[in-house]
């Protein structure tokens, strides 16, 4: 099994990086400087335990792969990078590719089905980070993270398997699920926090605003028939991931926060927040928190705004108003 990491930033980054450290055959997808970086001097994966610099392959297309039946591609681009991915894919890659969506949200997978027949749902708990061309940070140590595994729609099989076994022996908790996708839904509504932090900094994220936000989310999922996994079902995964930090230096923020620090020209917030919108508007429940979560993250980026720069009372007084 080969594998391609398309999308090398924080998730990508560590995840290639910590399977090529553990023997397995990775390229790297990246773009910029950071593929620049990488080719000129390899990629560097900082941790709280050590530091290591991967002669990793990278490429800047899906074009400069010789795809061959063995190959399996890790998407681990943000979700609003997935259709450009997948139209570079569908130009260059075998129609019976096995595509692993290696992402935050949950319409990653249905659209990567629409052009590749083996999808595959990946929940990830990994806190990375990446801000420098070059260089990827992981936060946990000695494990890095949990990335369980299952075949979209449903079910389990063969190569099911074989991932969550190439995941575990690279320092993740990885475990097959037939039902992937009730955990990532679960991740979801975490990560309505994602914007909240962006916006208004960390120490700020889990006021009123986010509680809100949830209980819209929770509402909408409801009304929609959506299968959540139940709080808790990933408390024992949890206790062997843990942040410390890395050269003395605590880890900022997730990664909305991050693309904000690195002036990104788009955030996830679309599909995210926006899914609860989305979903709301679909079934008749109003998402008021979410949709200014939504336009907020939106505002910050197209006016270059630093994360953090507003107070979550400022925010509630929007609500209000």
């Amino acid at each position: 099994m080969r594998f391609v990491v398309f999308g090398a930033g924080g998730v990508g980054g560590v995840v290639g990086g910590r399977l090529s450290q553990h023997g397995h055959d990775v390229t790297l997808v990246a773009r910029g400087e950071h593929l620049t970086a990488i080719q000129a001097d390899g990629l560097r994966l900082e941790s709280p335990d050590d530091s290591v610099t991967l002669d990793v392959p990278a490429v800047a297309s899906a074009a400069d792969i010789d795809w061959g039946l063995d190959h399996v591609c890790l998407l681990t681009v943000k979700s609003q990078d997935t259709d450009a991915a997948l139209n570079a894919l569908a130009a260059a890659a075998p129609p019976e590719l096995p595509i692993a969506c290696v992402q935050n949200g949950v319409d990653n997978e249905r659209r990567t089905l629409r052009r590749f027949a083996n999808v595959y749902g990946v929940c990830v708990m990994l806190p990375s980070t990446f801000l420098r061309p070059g260089v990827v940070q992981a936060s946990s140590a000695p494990m890095t993270g949990a990335l369980n595994v299952g075949r979209y729609p449903l079910g389990i099989d063969e190569l099911t398997n074989d991932l969550a076994a190439a995941f575990s022996g690279a320092t993740f908790l990885s475990d097959p699920d037939d039902r992937v996708m009730d955990q990532k839904y679960a991740k979801l509504l975490m990560n309505l926090g994602n914007a909240v932090e962006a916006l208004c900094g960390t120490a700020d994220r889990d006021g009123e605003l986010l509680r809100r936000a949830r209980r819209e989310a929770v509402a909408v999922l409801d009304a929609a028939g959506v299968v959540v996994a139940p709080k808790g079902h990933d408390a024992e995964q949890r206790r062997h991931i843990s942040i410390r930090p890395i050269g003395g230096e605590r880890r900022g923020g997730g990664s909305t926060w991050q693309s904000l620090a690195r002036s990104a020209s788009s955030v996830e917030t679309d599909h995210l927040n926006g899914e609860i919108v989305l979903l709301g508007r679909l079934h008749g429940v109003p998402t008021p928190a979410n949709a200014l979560l939504q336009r907020m993250a939106a505002k910050f980026v197209r006016q270059r705004r630093p994360p953090g720069s507003v107070s979550e009372s400022e925010l509630a007084a929007m609500l209000r108003e």
